[in-house]
């Protein structure tokens, strides 16, 4: 049994063994099948793999040189998509392009069609590039003649090579540069160009050349100097006008000094029965001599030579002041001046207190002249912040309607009565003056009612403006005793004789007399005299430099000087006043006056 047993067992082992070999033999073929599936697997993928990597770099390759790209199928792993995108950004690069190139064509086309503009490119040395039709109308090349050429064969050849080396070194420097000046055409003609020269660099910051547009500006400038001629000529013919004002203003005041001067006296000996004659002659001078002022105004206004003082001005003080200075003319003419409203405390305007008392002079003497016997004359004030309104009204028999629009015009009276006194010059005087002030006139009138003008002004505060009393003016009776030399230095016989003749009246003045300004200044330094009456005007010596030295004199420098001039104006006044003068007497003279002076620096007859 024993053996048997083991026998069995051999056997069994045996055919165990033998199964185990034929088991790790079909094992070992089966992993070499295996592999070889893997391998054989593996090189397909690999060559799929490949081709298509191959074929997405083919499409960059393409890309790159803007080729059209090849289809690529639809796929979900990340190769088929990388060649999707690819694609996609083949095509939105494409449409890109197309849309630059539309661009650039509409840009050339534009660029081509500016004929009044020369447009080309530069590269960085200053050579052309590119050239459009303007630049070709303009400089009279065309685009195959300059393109590649030097920018400098549109300088005059004088300028070259400096001035367009200092251009493009310029351009370079700032980022561009602009100029006007003379430029060449082809045929050898010049043309005043307005040039821009801009420096154009790339994301590097690396110069890559220049734009440069040039236009054609001779016509502008041949207006601008045509323009600046005629502006020149005017600004001369105005300066010529002035001048010619002034000498005219200066030859009529001084006969108008001896008419009026001597009227003056005249009415002041004449018997009863001859001073109505007496008042036409001073009636007449006061007439022309208005009218000499407010022309001379006029042209100074024009001319712009008219200075003015702006500053606050209190309008109590002012509106009864010029009321004042009325009164007696309303007086005389039997017309009521209504009294002024009280105005609030501060009231006040922004003007030159000189020139808005004209102005309201004007209008109150107006608003007399043309009231009816028995009117009235009435001021209104009305704020209207940020200005301050003043009414002038009458009762008179007012202005037809269609006659408004002509009220302002120089020497347009509107068919007044010529009885009544005018030069039609004061409205529109007095509208230009407002209107220099920042404020304006306007009129109101309702015929058969009677008229208001009213004149408009900025506003202003002003601190201690109160209302004075309206007092009518009286003339102080002079004193006609006095004691001392009083030196004359005048070059005009008439108004000598004038002065003269007034010294006669006072026997206690010894009157000493010059007619050149020198022999004048010896007379002031031998005889020391205690006033000084110096002319402007003298033949040898500029009343003015006369003046000075007068005043540098030790024997002369504290003595009163009243200088007399014909010339009105503020600067000139204002000119004598900063030299040293005491006071300034206009021709021509006012008797009353001139014997307030007299009375005022000359010491009292003992």
């Amino acid at each position: 049994m024993r053996i048997r047993e083991d026998a069995l067992l051999t056997d069994r082992s045996a055919a165990a063994s033998a199964t185990r070999m034929r088991l790790l033999f079909a094992t070992l073929l089966a992993a070499l099948c295996g592999l070889f599936g893997a391998i054989v697997a593996v090189l397909f993928l690999s060559k799929g793999i490949v081709a298509r990597v191959q074929k997405v770099q083919g499409n960059a390759q393409r890309l790159a040189l803007g080729q059209p790209l090849l289809p690529q199928p639809p796929e979900r792993d990340e190769i088929g998509q990388l060649g999707t995108r690819l694609v996609e950004a083949g095509q939105l690069l494409a449409e890109r392009e197309r849309a630059l190139r539309d661009n650039e064509e509409r840009l050339r086309l534009i660029i081509d069609g500016v004929k009044d503009y020369g447009i080309f490119a530069l590269d960085a040395q200053g050579h052309v590039i590119t050239w459009n039709v303007g630049a070709e109308r303009i400089k009279g090349y065309t685009e195959q003649e300059v393109l590649g050429r030097h920018f400098s064969l549109f300088y005059l050849a004088e300028e070259c090579p400096a001035h367009p080396d200092m251009a493009l070194l310029a351009a370079t420097r700032e980022g561009h540069y602009m100029e006007e000046g003379w430029r060449c055409r082809k045929d050898g003609s010049r043309f005043w160009a307005s040039v821009v020269i801009t420096a154009q660099y790339d994301s590097t910051g690396a110069l890559r050349g220049f734009s440069k547009i040039t236009r054609d500006i001779t016509d502008r400038r041949a207006a601008e100097i045509a323009l600046r001629t005629a502006r020149e000529e005017a600004e001369s013919a105005s300066r010529a006008k002035s001048e010619f004002l002034s000498r005219m203003s200066h030859e009529l005041r001084t006969p108008l000094n001896s008419i009026l001067g001597f009227a003056q006296l005249l009415d002041m000996d004449s018997i009863a029965g001859q001073r109505p004659q007496v008042s036409h002659i001073l009636r007449a001078g006061q007439h022309l001599l208005a009218l000499i002022n407010e022309v001379l105004d006029i042209a100074r206004i024009e001319a712009g030579r008219l200075p003015l003082n702006i500053e606050p001005i209190g309008l109590p003080a002012v509106l009864h002041e010029a009321l004042t200075l009325v009164s007696p003319m309303a007086a005389d003419a039997g017309i009521h001046l209504a009294e002024l409203a009280s105005l609030p405390e501060g009231s006040g305007v922004l003007a030159d207190r000189q020139r808005l008392v004209q102005v309201l002079l004007n209008l109150l003497s107006n608003a007399i002249k043309y009231n009816q016997p028995g009117g009235e004359v009435r001021i209104e004030v009305t704020a209207e912040a940020p200005n301050v309104s003043i009414a002038i009204s009458d009762t008179g028999r007012g202005i037809a309607p269609e006659l408004l629009d002509q009220l302002f015009k120089p020497f347009e009276r509107l068919g007044a009565d010529p009885q009544v006194e005018g030069t039609g010059l004061g409205l529109s005087l007095s509208k230009s003056l407002l209107e220099m002030m920042q404020g304006s006139l306007q009129v109101r009138s309702d015929p058969g009612q009677g008229c208001c003008f009213t004149l408009r002004l900025p506003g202003a505060r002003v601190s201690g403006a109160h209302l004075p009393p309206m007092v009518a003016l009286e003339v102080a009776r002079p004193r006609t005793e006095f004691d001392g030399k009083v030196l004359c230095i005048e070059d005009n016989l008439s108004s000598l004789a004038l002065i003269e003749t007034l010294m006669q009246r006072r026997p206690g003045i010894q009157l000493l007399s010059s007619m050149q300004g020198q022999m004048g200044l010896d007379l002031a330094r031998q005889h020391a005299p205690q006033l000084i009456l110096l002319d402007v005007t003298l033949p040898d010596l500029d009343g003015l430099e006369v003046l000075r030295r007068l005043r540098q004199s030790p024997t002369t420098a504290y003595t009163p000087v009243l200088m007399i001039t014909a010339d009105a104006s503020d600067l000139s006044h204002r000119a004598l006043l900063d030299a040293g003068a005491t006071a300034i007497l206009t021709k021509p003279i006012h008797i009353q006056a001139f014997l307030g002076h007299l009375e005022r620096y000359l010491p009292e007859s003992a």
